[in-house]
């Protein structure tokens, strides 16, 4: 009798952390300013960016620091304001930086909440044309515009939530634990959406910026040739398969009015700042 009381007890504490955590999402909206699209998002904008400039310094501390050329440092910079001047991206308040990251074997470009942007060096040197840089960045750029750092973040709130209420109602942390990895298998899926999202993105900024968006599938190329082809099935994981990502950029590429036909004329990517680049951006 005893242990139903308790059973019943840990029931009603669970169902109503569960609410609690449902709650919070569900009454957490905004819509997207650039993508139109409806968001839970549960931190304000000002806070995004005061967390991206929280990390940024450790971010960068322990990537191996930044790569050591001032001129290759400007050129991103500089191509990455051009982006974001010239496309839908200006509307948004937040505080673009572009860096490059020292670490000469990470294959890897990441944004960090409120604008803080990153391309490794090991990415870097593999890159081909301007145009594919300018793939890289908008993609990034993409994922800061379209709020997906704050979105996660509120998702994760809300699967911690209903762990911890599993785990209060099962008793112990066994099933909070499972809860929590069929939590994260949601939120896997929804992490590639964004992957696509940002894509369309980019390739959306691209064309807005003057740049060929057919480099953004040589990118992915050169992203699954720097995976040796060990990548994950797409189930598995949080980045789309490169296949599933090039069609749906040349569906961008039709839907946003880029050119039919690549860009075969892309001049090779200097290792210095190209002379046609001023801070004009």
């Amino acid at each position: 009798m005893r242990s139903s009381s308790g059973f019943k007890l840990r029931l009603i504490i669970g169902l109503l952390i569960a609410a609690f955590a449902l709650f919070n999402f569900f009454s957490s909206t905004s819509v997207n300013e650039i993508t139109g699209k409806k968001q839970h998002i549960n931190i304000s904008l000002e806070q995004e960016i005061k967390l991206g400039l929280d990390g940024r310094d450790y971010m960068i501390q322990e990537s191996g620091g930044l790569y050591q050329d001032a001129e290759v440092q400007q050129y991103i910079d500089l191509l990455g304001r051009k982006i974001v001047e010239n496309s839908e991206a200006s509307k948004t308040s937040y505080q673009y930086e572009f860096h490059v990251l020292a670490d000469p074997n990470q294959v890897n470009a990441f944004a960090m909440p409120g604008g803080q942007i990153f391309i490794t060096y090991g990415l870097y040197k593999r890159l081909e044309s301007e145009d594919q840089v300018a793939g890289v960045l908008g993609h990034e750029i993409g994922h800061v515009a379209g709020r997906h750092s704050a979105e996660q973040m509120a998702k994760q709130d809300l699967t911690q939530g209903l762990a911890g209420a599993a785990g209060v109602v099962g008793g112990d942390m066994s099933s909070a634990q499972y809860a929590q990895m069929i939590g994260n298998m949601v939120n896997m899926k929804y992490g590639r959406e964004d992957e696509l999202e940002a894509d369309e993105l980019g390739v959306h900024f691209m064309v807005q910026s003057g740049y060929d968006p057919h480099a953004l599938i040589r990118v992915m190329e050169i992203l699954d040739e720097a995976s040796g082809g060990q990548a994950p099935p797409e189930f598995q994981s949080t980045h789309p398969s490169p296949e599933n990502r090039v069609q749906r950029i040349k569906e961008a590429i039709e839907k946003y009015g880029g050119s039919a036909t690549p860009n075969t004329n892309s001049n090779k990517l200097p290792s210095k700042v190209p002379s046609n680049t001023s801070g004009d951006y």
